[in-house]
This record gives structure tokens, C-alpha cells and sequence, in this order.
């Protein structure tokens, strides 16, 4: 079976992670209750005509997606596959206030069109002229997850040789206020901010000097605190691993009184350093994403920003790496690299 390796990565996010060659020096405090991303000079990679037309995802997806290609020396995919959690959410919101305004009346349906999670894997393919294979994962905090497996199967079943593959979503209002409603129901009084931003990988079956390999990864949608230690030892032993093997772990922390699942992953480990992000860029459905481009990145440059890590120190080799999500209880995954 083919090995999967990650040639490049490229994100957009609330910190300055798109434009810099430098790796989380400069950090930019969040807070609020809604953390927008840093965008960048969208004329580099979007005609301005075309970038009129597009909502924040969208052109975020198709930035971070042209980097990606550009930085692994890539014209053109064999597949191009996304995850998102809400999709194009902006235009769904304003599709859905103009007919209640118009009283179901005159509507165009330009924000309709446009309101599909699909859209940024549309866009991306049609900036390419890119006619492969084309898919959209929504499937809630493992969207990206299940678009990054698919991409995984597809190597391994020597259906494709290099693949771009993303999880991106966006800030909505409408919907920001729903979430918080909810959150309110479970968080012990704790608000955890929501975030937005693209990641996108080119992810290939073919080897170059210091790449970095997906070696496995694992999703499921619901496990209990002592369960999910279980699927982790499972996880490890499947791919031969020791958890004293593991030189970092990537948590996807984010203050609410769900880090107790963290709490009970972080225990297999005794001398890891443990890392988390989501204080850098929000909570979204695809911010795992970042989490990705933080390990691709620590494991190129073998340097964790003291603004990533949560407790340990850093080890002289990292060699493996293990990121572990989930979302409110639920949609756990696991992936782990190594260099």
C-alpha cells in the first residue's frame, strides 16, 4: 500500500500565518466574541472581478489553495477535495433574510448559487481549469478529517499521485448567534471565541528529501472520556507505536468543559510535549486545518513557538507527531505524522 506524504501547506487564519515566512513569531491576542481572519492581498491570487463575486470562504479557499500549489511547484491536481462545516454561510444568511424581507418575492438567485458547501472546490477548479476528481466533505468538526481520508484512499489505492486537499469556513452572524445559544446550555459560563480560516495541503503518494508522512489517521463521532483512551491505545498499537514515541501532541483545546476529553488523552503521555492553538484562531468546525499546518510546520522546521505550547518542553528530535480534536464531545479524530 502507498505511504501518503504532505509536500506543502498553506493556511489563512486570525494570526499572520499567509504572508509571513516566519512561524507564529509575531501574535496578535484575541478576544472578542468573533475572531476574523488576517486576509491577504486577494489580487495576488483572485482577478478583482472574480473576487467581487466571492464570499470571505470562498476567497480564502482559493488564496490558500493557490499557495499550496505554489509551494509544492504544482500546476495542476489530480483531485481537489474540502471540507467545511458550514460552507459559504454568508451568502445561506443572505439568501434567507432577502425572502423573508421580500416576502418570498423577486429573488435572484445569485446568493443561492453561491450559498452551496461546494463552492469553494468549484471555485478552485474553475480558477485551474482543473477537471479531476472534485468532492466536498460536511461532515460537522470532522469535515476536514473526512476530506483529508479521502485523499488518503485514493493514494493508497494509486487513483491519484498529488492532491489538494482543505478545510475552510467563515464567520456568519446569524448563525454565531445560534451557536452561542447553545454553547451557553454547556460551557460552565466559559465563551469560547468563534474563529474562521483556510488550510489547505498537497498531499501526494510520491517521496521527496524531508517530507513529512501521513502515517494514519482515525475518526469517530462519539466516545466517552475512558473509551476514547482505549481508541487512542488501539490507534497506536495499530500503526506500532509507543506512546513514548510520540515527541509532540497537538490538542485542540479550546477552554470549554469539553478539554476534559484532552485531559484524559493527555495522560497516555508522560514525557510529550503537549501543544494547543485554538487560543490563536477561534473555534470553527475546520480548525483542526490549522492544527495540521502547525505540526507540517514543526515538523520542517523542528521549532515549536513558545506561543503553542501548553505544558512540557521541547525535545532535542521531533520525529512524531499526534493530533488529537474533538468538538463538544463529539467527532473525535486522531492523525499522526512523521518526519
Amino acid at each position: 500500500m502507498k505511504n501518503v506524504y504532505l509536500h506543502s501547506a498553506a493556511s489563512i487564519s486570525a494570526q499572520n500565518t499567509f504572508d509571513s515566512d516566519g512561524f507564529l513569531e509575531d501574535i496578535t491576542t484575541i478576544s472578542g466574541s468573533t475572531v476574523p481572519a488576517k486576509y491577504p492581498n486577494y489580487k495576488d491570487y483572485i482577478s478583482p472581478s472574480a473576487s467581487r463575486r466571492m464570499a470571505t470562504g470562498v476567497k480564502m479557499g482559493v488564496s490558500a489553495a493557490n499557495k499550496a500549489l505554489q509551494n509544492a511547484q504544482l500546476e495542476q491536481p489530480d483531485a481537489i477535495i474540502t471540507g467545511t462545516g458550514m460552507g459559504c454561510i454568508e451568502d445561506t444568511e443572505k439568501f434567507l433574510n432577502t425572502i423573508i424581507a421580500n416576502g418570498e418575492e423577486f429573488l435572484t438567485p445569485t446568493s443561492f448559487i453561491q450559498s452551496t458547501h461546494n463552492t469553494v472546490g468549484a471555485q478552485i477548479a474553475l480558477g485551474l481549469k482543473c477537471k479531476a476528481y472534485n468532492n466536498t466533505y460536511v461532515h460537522a468538526a470532522v469535515s476536514f478529517e473526512s476530506a483529508l481520508m479521502d485523499a488518503q484512499l485514493l493514494l493508497q489505492q494509486e487513483e491519484a499521485k498529488h492532491i489538494l486537499v482543505g478545510g475552510v469556513d467563515e464567520l456568519g452572524i446569524e448563525i454565531i448567534m445560534h451557536m452561542r445559544h447553545m454553547e451557553d446550555a454547556n460551557s460552565n459560563g466559559i465563551q469560547v471565541p468563534f474563529g474562521e480560516g483556510a488550510s489547505f495541503f498537497v498531499v501526494s503518494s510520491e517521496a521527496k528529501s524531508n517530507t513529512i508522512q501521513l502515517v494514519d489517521m482515525d475518526i469517530c463521532s462519539t466516545a466517552s472520556e475512558n473509551t476514547v483512551q482505549q481508541k487512542l491505545n488501539n490507534f497506536l498499537s495499530k500503526n506500532e507505536v509507543q506512546a513514548s514515541d510520540i515527541d509532540v501532541l497537538i490538542a485542540g483545546r479550546n477552554g470549554d468543559a469539553f478539554d476534559s476529553y484532552y485531559n484524559s488523552v493527555s495522560k497516555v503521555f508522560d514525557n510529550t510535549t503537549e501543544l494547543h492553538y485554538k487560543h490563536l484562531i477561534g473555534e470553527f468546525y475546520t480548525a483542526s486545518s490549522f492544527g495540521l499546518w502547525t505540526a507540517y510546520e514543526i515538523l520542517n522546521r523542528q521549532n515549536i513557538p513558545k506561543s503553542l505550547i501548553f505544558k512540557g518542553e521541547k525535545r532535542s528530535e521531533i520525529k512524531y507527531i499526534l493530533l488529537y480534536n474533538q468538538f463538544k464531545g463529539r467527532d473525535h479524530s486522531f492523525i499522526l505524522l512523521k518526519r
